[in-house]
């Protein structure tokens, strides 16, 4: 078994990478569903290519888009975020600095999901 250098305790701490690299390639995944989905709704299926405002509000009055709209939100948010994590990590940051990247930007992938899920909720609200 090969530990991670930095620990000095044999430790394998791959099995972290290795569940970050799934979930990238699962949101990854997600992304390409969940976005040719929106896409063709909100954009081919539209004679105009475009919804008006109206039509928007009525679209995200169905439960199943508003669904299907958040969680496009947040494997945005979740895959982007890894991605962030990745390149920060790459530059070999001190384990205890790579676990405040870690926390901080779990503190900013759920304010971002909150801050989106408000936004429909307001925008509904509204009209």
């Amino acid at each position: 078994m090969v530990g991670n250098p930095r620990s000095g305790d044999g430790r394998d701490d791959g099995a972290y990478s290795v569940r970050s690299f799934l979930g990238q390639v699962i949101s990854g995944a997600a992304l390409l569903v969940l976005l040719t989905v929106h896409m063709t709704a909100q954009h081919l299926t539209v004679p105009t290519g475009l919804r008006h405002y109206e039509d928007v509000i009525a679209w995200l009055r169905n439960p199943v888009v508003v669904v299907v709209e958040v969680a496009f939100l947040a494997f945005v948010t979740w895959h982007a975020l890894l991605g962030v994590r990745a390149i920060l990590f790459d530059i070999g940051f001190g384990e205890g600095t790579e676990r405040l990247i870690t926390r901080v930007l779990w503190v900013v992938g759920i304010v971002t999901v909150v801050y989106g899920v408000a936004l429909f909720a307001m925008i509904l609200n509204a009209a």
